[in-house]
C-alpha cells in the first residue's frame, strides 16, 4: 500500500511540477506524506488508485495540494482536481482547477484558473499545456505573462515559454506594456535575458515621445536600441523617419537609415529622401547619401537639392545644410548647379562652390563663389565674386545681354533681375531695341549692340533688357548698328551659355550629366 501511494504522489508532483527539468525525473524519488487527506482508495479492476480531502505531500522540498487526486495505474497518468497548489522550493507556486499528467510521454495539461509564479514571472491563463520531455510549455486560449520586477505585461491568445532559458513565443493579438513602452503585433518572441524582443508581422510601437511601425526586427526593452524592418518608421512630435531598415541606438547617440530613407522634419520644414541615412544624436551632425533629396518648403515655393551626400549640422543652435559633389537645385523661379552647396536655414541663404551656375527666369549667373538671399520664397539679391557674369539671352543662339566683372551684386524683384552692381572691371554688351507704333500695333526693331567698359557700373534692368546703366568714372563705350557689329567683341571674355544643364523639374536634378 504504501509503494501504491508512493507512485500516485510521485506521478501527481511530477504532473503539477512543469518547470522542473527532466533531469530530475530520472533521480529516486523520497516522498513524504502529510497529515490531511481523508480517504485512500483503490479498485483492482479498473487499476485506479483515489486520494480524496485535503490531498498533501512533499517531495524533494517541494509542496502539492489538491481536494482530490487519481493515478491510472495502467496508463500511468494522473489527474489532480480543485484547488491545486504546487509549491518548489519556496520560489514557484502554481495554482489550478485540475491538471492531467501521462507519465508515458511525459506531458501534462492544466485547466482552469491556471496561475503560475516564481521571483521574476506571473503567468494566467484558462488551459497550459506542458512537455516535460522538452521543457516547453504553451497554451492556445489567451494567457498574460507580468513581470514582478520591471513592470512588464504581455498577453497573447497564443504564448510558448522555454522556462530554463526565459525565452517566450508569443501570436496572435499580442500586446506588450512596460514602462512607457507598448507594442502590439501578431507574432513576438521575447529573450528576457537581453531583454530583447523580436517581432514577426506588422507591429504597432509606442514609446515615451515616439510611434513606431515595423513587420520585421528587434527592440531592446531596456535601452531602447532596435532595428525595424520592412515599412519600417517613426514618428515623433516634430520629426517623421522611413525606410527598409531603420537602426537606433540611444546609448552611443545614433540611428542609421537603409534603403528608400525618408526623413520630415516640420519645425524647419525639411524633408529628406536617399538610399542611406546616418545620424548622431550627440554630434548634432546627419548625412544623406545614395539619391539624396532635400525638400524645403518655403512660403510660395518648394525647393529641391540634390548631390551625391546631403549634411546636416547645428552650429550655434543654426540648422546648415550641405550638399557635397554635382549639387543641384530646383525650384519654380530659381535653379542651381555647383560642386557643392550650403543652406542656412535660419536666414534663407544658399551658398554656391566651385563652377556654380544659377538661373532665374531668363537670367544665367556664373562666377568662382555665389550667394543667394531668399525672401518669402522669392529671390532677393545674389553675390556674384571673381570672374562674375549675367548673361540674358535675347535670340536663342544669336545675341544675349552680358554683364561681367569682378564681383558682382544683382538684385531680384519678383524673381526678376532689375538692377546689378558691378565692381571692377566691368563691361556690359547689350542690344537695345526700337519700338514704334503703327495704328494699334507695336513694332520692336534691334538697332544694334553696345559695349561699355568702365570701372564700376549700376545697370537697371527691365524685362530682360538693359534700361539704364550708371557708372562711376568716365566709361569707355561704343555703339554697333547691327550690320556692324564687330564679332570680336560680341561676347564676354569666357562666354558660354550653359541652359542645356539647367534643371527643368524636380526629377531632373537626379539625372547623371552626359
Amino acid at each position: 500500500m504504501i509503494a501504491i501511494l508512493n507512485n500516485i504522489k510521485s506521478a501527481l508532483f511530477i504532473s503539477a511540477l512543469f518547470l522542473v527539468s527532466l533531469q530530475s525525473f530520472s533521480q529516486d524519488n523520497v516522498l513524504e506524506l502529510l497529515p490531511g487527506a481523508k480517504t485512500l482508495e483503490y479498485d483492482e479492476i479498473t487499476g485506479i488508485h483515489r486520494l480524496l480531502g485535503n490531498v498533501n505531500f512533499i517531495y524533494q522540498g517541494n509542496v502539492m495540494y489538491c481536494d482530490s487526486a487519481y493515478y491510472f495505474e495502467r496508463e500511468k497518468s494522473v489527474r489532480a482536481y480543485s484547488r491545486v497548489h504546487i509549491n518548489k522550493n519556496d520560489t514557484l507556486n502554481l495554482f489550478c482547477d485540475s491538471l492531467y499528467y501521462n507519465g508515458a510521454n511525459g506531458k501534462a495539461k492544466l485547466w482552469g484558473n491556471v496561475s503560475a509564479r516564481d521571483n521574476e514571472f506571473k503567468l494566467t491563463t484558462d488551459t497550459l499545456d506542458y512537455d516535460t520531455k522538452s521543457g516547453q510549455a504553451h497554451y492556445h486560449h489567451g494567457g498574460r505573462v507580468e513581470s514582478i520586477v520591471s513592470q512588464e505585461i504581455l498577453t497573447s491568445k497564443v504564448g510558448y515559454f522555454h522556462p530554463d532559458s526565459k525565452n517566450f513565443f508569443f501570436s496572435k493579438n499580442v500586446e506588450y506594456k512596460g514602462k512607457d513602452l507598448y507594442m502590439k503585433t501578431d507574432t513576438l518572441q521575447y529573450v528576457y535575458s537581453k531583454k530583447r524582443v523580436y517581432f514577426f508581422g506588422p507591429t504597432d510601437i509606442l514609446s515615451k515621445d515616439s510611434k513606431m511601425y515595423c513587420e520585421s526586427g528587434w527592440y531592446n526593452t531596456s535601452t531602447e536600441e532596435g532595428s525595424l524592418q520592412n515599412n519600417a518608421w517613426i514618428s515623433k512630435e516634430k520629426e517623421y523617419i522611413a525606410g527598409d531598415t531603420l537602426l537606433y541606438n540611444p546609448i552611443e547617440g545614433y540611428s542609421i537609415g537603409k534603403g528608400n530613407v525618408y526623413y520630415k522634419d516640420s519645425t524647419q520644414k525639411l524633408e529628406f529622401n536617399a538610399d542611406y541615412a546616418y545620424s548622431s544624436d550627440s554630434l548634432d551632425f546627419s548625412f544623406l547619401t545614395g539619391h539624396a533629396v532635400a525638400t524645403k518648403y518655403l512660403k510660395d515655393d518648394t525647393m529641391y537639392v540634390h548631390a551625391d551626400t546631403l549634411f546636416m549640422e547645428k552650429v550655434d543652435s543654426i540648422e546648415i545644410m550641405k550638399a557635397y559633389n554635382n549639387a543641384k537645385i530646383y525650384s519654380t523661379k530659381v535653379q542651381c548647379i555647383a560642386d557643392s552647396i550650403a543652406f542656412n536655414s535660419s536666414d534663407e541663404k544658399i551658398s554656391l562652390y566651385t563652377k556654380p551656375i544659377v538661373w532665374a527666369n531668363k537670367a544665367e549667373l556664373k562666377g568662382e563663389f555665389i550667394e543667394i538671399i531668399i525672401s518669402d520664397s522669392l529671390i532677393h539679391k545674389v553675390s556674384i565674386q571673381d570672374k562674375s557674369s549675367i548673361v540674358m539671352e535675347v535670340e536663342p543662339g544669336e545675341y544675349y545681354n552680358q554683364i561681367a566683372g569682378v564681383n558682382i551684386l544683382a538684385y531680384f524683384e519678383d524673381n526678376d533681375l532689375n538692377q546689378a552692381l558691378v565692381n571692377g572691371n566691368a563691361i556690359t554688351l547689350f542690344f537695345p531695341e526700337d519700338e514704334t507704333k503703327t495704328d494699334s500695333t507695336f513694332t520692336k526693331k534691334r538697332m544694334g549692340m553696345n559695349r561699355v567698359y568702365a570701372s564700376d557700373l549700376k545697370i537697371d534692368i527691365d524685362s530682360n533688357e538693359i534700361s539704364g546703366i550708371t557708372y562711376i568714372e568716365q566709361p569707355d563705350g561704343v555703339f554697333y548698328p547691327m550690320d556692324q557689329i564687330n564679332k570680336d567683341e560680341q561676347f564676354i571674355r569666357g562666354f558660354d551659355w550653359m541652359e542645356h544643364l539647367r534643371p527643368q523639374s524636380k526629377e531632373a536634378i537626379l539625372e547623371e550629366e552626359e
